[in-house]
Parts: structure tokens; sequence; C-alpha cells
């Protein structure tokens, strides 16, 4: 069965407009800091909502996604993200900013469960490859969506931020063209949790354990991508370089998401996982303990390890549990990035007590506890 590439592209086009967007937030909260005089625990509040939001509801969602099958989801989501987030550029204070950040996350959580659904339906026998292409539209978002709004702000200043949801208007009318309706995984009848009883069956306590490593690789990247921009401007680095500093880390995790989902085709997801998990702490020991233009580098290495195995939780599940695709991924990247995102604020407090730096580096050792999980995991590679 061949992939049907005209709509996995409008899928991926979907997952990369919405994250463009909410990947203005992140890059620019030294800015925010500087206009607002955020704590760095307003931070963590900011970045644990906006996480919170925008991923740990998603399973909620993606039932609600099932038992109707609309496009509703989807573009209300994807709307809501592209008018609120440019509106927090205008936002007078912290509760305001907060609110902007809140409702373009619900957004967020609306279209990530239906279109990633999708993507299995229209694989083809590349599950692993197309779930990695289509999760490359996320990640390659949160590398440019930074790089162009901390120069647009350098440029245009905060204020001029409600302008760049033109653009993304004009991608959602393409999209209502191109983008069939979901389909129905068949749990209409069952309540939440009947629904995720059937959708996992058997397979549940394996998608625990891939669940739960994917929690802890979470609190390890959203803790980086919130803190390296506010810690890279405090040593001296502008906004704009602390954007790029954020890019790097999240384009070279888009290029290392693909080579991982075209391997684990090949040779099933574990030996994927130990090779990135093991090699995760090292890079990110490393990337702080670079200076000057080293961090560049050290940023694309640690980014390309954190982010290498993030389609592949989503795939794996899918693959053990084919009867509730939304759901599962819903689990994955919705409630186990948001969950993991959550804990920013308790990072937040941390960093406020003794400074970034040493938090982050007992945050970077967490990916060696993951490795006797993998260990559990069993052998299997995506259906084809």
């Amino acid at each position: 069965m061949s992939a049907n590439l005209k709509v996995l592209f409008a899928l991926t086009l979907i997952h990369f407009t919405g994250d463009f967007y909410t990947a203005f937030i992140s890059p620019l909260f030294p800015v925010f800091v500087d206009k607002l005089g955020l704590s760095l625990t307003q931070v963590g509040v900011l970045a644990g909502t906006m996480r919170l939001l925008a991923f740990i509801i998603q399973p909620t969602v993606g039932y609600l996604a099932d038992r109707n099958p609309t496009r509703a989801f989807i573009f209300t989501g994807l709307a809501l993200t592209i008018v609120f987030v440019p509106l927090a550029g205008i936002a007078p204070n912290f509760r305001l900013l907060l609110l902007c950040v809140a409702l373009g996350s619900i957004g967020s959580s609306m279209f990530h469960p239906s279109v990633t659904g999708m993507v299995p339906v229209y694989a083809g026998s590349k599950a692993g490859f197309s779930m990695s292409l289509f999760n490359t539209g996320g990640t390659l978002a949160f590398g440019l969506g930074p790089l162009f709004i901390t120069w647009y702000v350098a440029t245009f200043g905060l204020t001029a931020m409600p302008w760049t949801m033109v653009a993304g208007l004009l991608v959602l009318l393409y999209l209502v063209k191109v983008i069939p309706p979901p389909q129905s995984e068949g749990l209409k009848r069952s309540g939440f949790f009947g629904a995720l009883k059937e959708s996992l069956g058997d397979a549940w306590k394996v998608v625990a354990l891939i669940w739960l490593v994917m929690f802890l690789r979470a609190i390890v990247g959203q803790s980086f991508l919130t803190f390296m921009p506010v810690l890279y401007v405090k040593e001296g680095f502008s906004v704009v370089a602390a954007g790029a500093i954020y890019s790097l880390f999240t384009v070279s995790g888009t290029v290392s998401g693909l080579l991982s989902g075209h391997i684990s085709d090949r040779i099933g997801f574990k030996p994927v996982f130990l090779f990135s998990y093991l090699l995760m702490a090292p890079a990110l020991w490393l990337l702080l303990q670079l200076s000057g233009n080293w961090v560049y580098l050290g940023s694309a290495l640690a980014g390309a390890m954190v982010l290498a195995p993030l389609p592949l939780g989503v795939t794996m599940a899918q693959t053990l549990a084919p009867k509730g695709r939304s759901m599962v991924a819903s689990l994955m990247m919705g409630f186990a990035y948001g969950l993991g995102g959550a804990i920013t604020p308790i990072v937040g407090i941390l960093a406020d007590t003794y400074t970034i730096r040493p938090v982050l580096l007992v945050i970077a050792a967490i990916p060696l506890l993951t490795l006797p999980i993998i260990a559990l995991f069993p052998k299997t590679r995506s259906n084809g």
C-alpha cells in the first residue's frame, strides 16, 4: 500500500503551522522578563501553562475527536493558535499574557490528536518514516519559529506581533480545502476510560513503560527549551542569538527524528531508543560546559539526542495498540509531553533559588534513569 503524499503533506503543514506560532513564546521569555519584570517562577508558570494546555489535555480531546470525527477540532484549534499567540505581544501585564498563551495552547491541543491519528491511515507501509516526517513539521516549526520571531521582534517590536497572524490565516484557508475528515476508530460506544482500555488492549503495560520514558524525556527537553534562552541572554548573548541557539536545538532534532524513524523501520524501535537516551545526558552536559560560539554546536548536538526519540514513542505505541491511534498519539505526544512541561514551574522555582545552570546540570542526568526501563521494551518495529 502506497502513501498518500498529498494528505501527508497537508497534515504535516497543519503541524508545522500550529507549532510555528506556538514556538514564538519560549524564545521571547527574555523580552517578556524585561518588559513585564517577570521572575523565573513566572516564566516557569507561563511555560508550564503552555505545555499543560497544549499537550496534557490531548487525551480528552483525542477521545472527543474520535466520538465526533469532524474537521472542526482541527481548524478551530489551529485558528486559536494562529490568533492568540501573536496577541501575546501586546499583553500589558502578566495575567493577560498568560491568558493569550493559554488560549493559543488550548488551540494546539485541539488539532494535534486528530491529525496525528490520521497519519498512519495515509502512511502505507512506512508508518515509522511517515510519523517522523509528520513530526518534522513540528520540530522544524520549533526551529524556524524562534529564528523568525526573535528577528521580527528585534526589528519591529513586540507590539507588531499581531500582524504575524495574517500568513497563518492564509495557510488555514488552503488547508480547509484539502484536509479530509478524520476517521473514527470505533470508540464511540465507550466512555473515556472504556475507550482508553479498548485503545490499549493487552499492550497497556508496554505502552505505560513507553509513556514513562517519554515523560522523563519531556521534563529534560522542556526544561532546556524554557530556560536556555533566559540563561544565555543573562550570560551576554543577544535575544536573536539565544533564539538561534534554541532553533539549532530543535532543527537538529528534526534531522535526528527523521533518521531515527527511518532506522527504526529497519531495525526496530528498541535499539534506537537505547542509543539516543544513552547519549542524551553526555550531550546535555557538554552543552553546559561550552561557551562562546561553541554553544551553537553544543545546542545542535544536544537537541539531536533529546528530540531523536520523539516520533518513536508515538509510532511504537500505535504499532502495539492500533485500535486507538488518536488516543495513543495523544498519550505519547500530548499527556507525556505536557506533563513533562508542567514540571517547568518547579524548575523555575529551583532556578530562582539556585540559579539556572546548576539546576539544568542535574536535569541533564535524568535520561540515564530511563535505560533500565527501555531494556524492558519488546523487540518490535512499525507495521509494514
